[in-house]
């Protein structure tokens, strides 16, 4: 194994390494992520609790209000009568009393469900203020996670390559293709001779022909002299 092998294996057991480190921080940001949408939910969930807790209240204040106040006009009503004459003075006076007490009650109620709705309304924002922080969170972490998978697989495919390129041996694969031209030149070579002396049989060929002469023209004229000497006419 040549220097440059050595030195690639080195390389390429730092780059196993370094890719085992890799899984642990890629599995603990899916658990992390997975933990953040946990209390995404839980979050959601309090926040829809306090906020029908927050609608509640608010509700609770209008009706205590309401009773407060018709309280009140019924007390303003009774002395009324009493004045003028339509209730007994001492009834209007003891009703107009029980009226403002009753008022009283609602209003305290009234004052109570005020104070409940403005802390429920702080926890619902609060709240809120938490979800949106937690949402950007798992937004940032799933892209970072899917950019380091994304670099991870980047590595793991050069890796691969490199390792590819680095069991390639040049030295031989250029003898081999050498020899394979040395033995394409030969085959050439070969076939020329070949032909050469195909050319030269073709032309001793026709050299002696023509010495001869065209054999079929002889015979034919031997034939007709022959035909003649059996007719018995001259030649």
């Amino acid at each position: 194994m040549n220097v440059f092998k050595r030195l690639f294996k080195v390389g390429e057991a730092e780059a196993h390494s370094a890719m085992d480190q890799l899984e642990n921080p890629i599995k603990m940001t899916e658990q992390g992520i997975r933990d953040l949408k946990k209390d995404l939910d839980g979050s959601l969930k309090a926040m829809a609790e306090v906020k029908a807790m927050a609608i509640r209240s608010k509700n609770d204040f209008q009706t205590n209000k309401n009773k407060a106040q018709d309280y009140e006009n019924k007390a303003i009503q009774l002395l009324k009568k009493a004045e003028a004459g339509e209730l007994d003075a001492s009834d209007g006076d003891r009703l107009a009393g029980e009226a403002l007490a009753k008022k009283e009650e609602f209003s305290q109620a009234m004052q109570r469900s005020k104070e409940e709705m403005i802390r429920f309304e702080g926890n619902v924002a609060q709240l809120d203020g938490k979800i949106k922080k937690l949402r950007s969170d798992v937004s940032t972490f799933e892209n970072e996670l899917r950019t380091l998978k994304a670099r991870v697989k980047v590595s793991e495919a050069t890796s691969k390559v490199n390792k590819q390129m680095a069991n390639i041996d040049t030295n031989s694969t250029v003898a081999m293709l050498e020899r394979m031209k040395d033995k394409v030149a030969q085959q050439e070579a070969l076939a020329d001779a070949y032909g050469e002396i195909a050319g030269e049989s073709k032309s001793l060929d026709n050299e002696i022909d023509t010495a001869l002469g065209d054999s079929s023209n002889v015979k034919a004229a031997d034939d007709l002299a022959a035909m003649k000497a059996k007719l018995g006419l001259k030649k």
